[in-house]
């Protein structure tokens, strides 16, 4: 009853976006339509998500900080939220942006990297401190950020420091002692092995963790070899958490009209797969579980008709085929077979293939249904 109620207060006042109205009367909307999207978020559909990204937006350019706050607040935790007012507010002042860096699942890797190039040093040292930091987004702060973020970074157990990014943190880490002390404290980086890649960095590096900790425990050596082997072996399979926030991600992308092939492109390239394969739902307009079973039966007919039927070029059907998340990895003969049948397909028999197939799969659900009436 009291969700009937806060959405009465939330409409009930829409002249408010005509301009028609105080700054108390803006601020009240938009604090009781976050409130109301907060209740139903997980009820909405796309169209209902597209309406709430619309009218907050617009509200967000009229209202104080105190009430962007509030709603930033409320959209953080959030697993589904509109994905266009969340990058804007990501975008604000620090003192907006602070909960949704912290906690949003919905800023993809893209996001975050954007907000570090354009934004300021707490907005990136808040990303640092995140509990998942992804490679791309801990060398984007290397890049761009100063010793303070530089520093959260390398302290932050659960950020994933890739090979390049290491490779930089070495070579500022020979002019800066915090930097080198905090990178001696990461268990995992094989100090060896980064000596042998850039030896003079190296050097300078080893010289200055010897001074403050007088040793270099050489007991990491292997372990470095292990997260390499776990990645490779990791590649394959379907992981229900990864799929989770990948999906509202490329939810989010879609209600800012930003899922293109180029974003698939992006996917491709970085090895996100789980995002791929969302992408290619949200693309399809088929259900989550559609997809996932084809992954899980390594149906590579469905697959081929239903991204020959979106006209894909062959390029980024080759890379989706090879970065998605399947039960297993297609081999070097299935992968020839694959694009071969793709090739061999025209769009127009993919497409009455596919609608074929929707049709049939949705009178079959109709009688199941039908029959669990009965």
């Amino acid at each position: 009853m009291s969700e009937i109620v806060e959405g009465e207060k939330a409409f009930s006042s829409f002249r408010v976006l005509n301009g028609d109205a105080d700054s108390g009367e803006r601020d009240q909307l938009f604090r009781n339509m976050a409130q109301l999207f907060a209740y139903v978020s997980d009820r909405c559909d796309d169209d209902q998500v597209a309406q709430y990204d619309e009218v907050l937006c617009h509200l967000a350019e009229l209202v104080e900080v105190e009430a962007r706050v509030h709603v930033a607040k409320l959209l953080a935790p959030l697993e589904r939220a509109p994905g266009t007012v969340v990058v804007n507010l990501a975008n604000d002042t620090f003192e907006v942006a602070r909960p949704l860096l912290e906690f949003s699942s919905v800023l993809s890797d893209d996001d975050l990297i954007d907000i570090i190039g354009n934004r300021t040093e707490a907005h990136r040292t808040i990303i640092a401190g995140r509990d998942k930091v992804p490679p791309r987004v801990g060398d984007a702060i290397v890049d761009h950020g100063g010793t303070a973020s530089v520093a959260c970074l390398v302290r932050n157990a659960a950020a994933e420091l890739g090979h390049q990014t290491l490779e930089k943190l070495l070579v500022r880490a020979t002019k800066d002692a915090e930097i080198a002390t905090d990178l001696r404290g990461r268990p995992e980086i094989d100090w060896s092995s980064l000596h042998g890649k850039i030896r003079v960095a190296a050097d300078k590096v080893i010289d200055n963790l010897a001074e403050v900790d007088g040793n270099i425990d050489q007991a990491a050596a292997s372990k470095v070899n292990a997260v390499v082997y776990n990645r490779l072996r990791n590649r394959a399979g379907f992981s229900a958490a990864e799929w989770k926030v990948a999906y509202n991600q490329v939810k989010a992308l879609s209600d800012r009209r930003q899922l293109d092939q180029k974003a698939m492109l992006r996917f491709v390239r970085f090895g996100y797969g789980h995002h791929a394969a969302a992408a290619l739902t949200v693309t399809l307009r088929v259900g989550p579980e559609v997809l996932i079973k084809w992954l899980a039966m390594q149906d590579y007919v469905a697959i081929t008709v239903a991204l020959k039927a979106l006209g894909l070029p062959p390029d980024l059907f080759e890379g989706l085929v090879s970065v998605l998340p399947w039960r297993d990895l297609p081999d070097a003969a299935e992968l020839q077979m694959i694009n071969a049948r793709y090739e061999a397909l025209s769009v127009d028999e993919a497409s009455g293939i596919f609608e074929l197939w929707r049709a049939h799969a949705f009178r079959k659900r109709q009688v199941s249904e039908e029959r669990a009436t009965a």
